[in-house]
């Protein structure tokens, strides 16, 4: 007489007296099917459509994929923190991993963590030292 339920399996999506409409977004899954720093879209969200979602990167919207998490990767160094005449290196492109890239003076063993090193253009610095042995190097500017 109409009063029987039909409930989307695994949902609380329930109708009384018809089928239900029921619908299955994986990105509202839990743990997220996506890892950090990355968006999940489910374009058909029916109960029967499983494994159609796609992660994107949110820092290269042209890395994706799909029924999985993308890997992403963020190099620091290519935003140019250290600036002119020093080296930049990002030992980790994890999107999570912050702070570690390492700026060098170029030619010369300076080095600052996370930041721009102060470089000087001190001649005797330089290696192999420009002086010979017994001998005092002054590099006046």
């Amino acid at each position: 007489t109409g009063d029987y339920t039909c409930t989307c399996t695994g949902t609380t999506i329930k109708v009384t007296g018809g089928p239900a409409t029921c619908t299955n977004d994986e990105c509202t899954a839990m743990p997220a099917p996506c890892g950090t720093g990355q968006t999940c879209n489910d374009p058909d969200t029916a109960a029967n459509k499983l494994h159609d979602f796609t992660c994107t990167c949110d820092n290269d919207m042209s890395v994706k994929k799909v029924d999985g998490p993308a890997t992403c990767t963020k190099d620091e160094c290519s935003t140019g923190p250290c600036g002119t005449g020093q080296d930049c290196n990002d030992p980790n492109n994890s999107p999570s991993s912050t702070g570690d890239y390492t700026c060098t003076c170029t030619g010369t063993t300076i080095k600052v963590t996370g930041g721009p090193a102060t470089c000087t253009n001190d001649e005797c610095t330089a290696t192999p030292a420009p002086c010979g042995t017994g001998q005092t190097c002054n590099d006046p500017d």
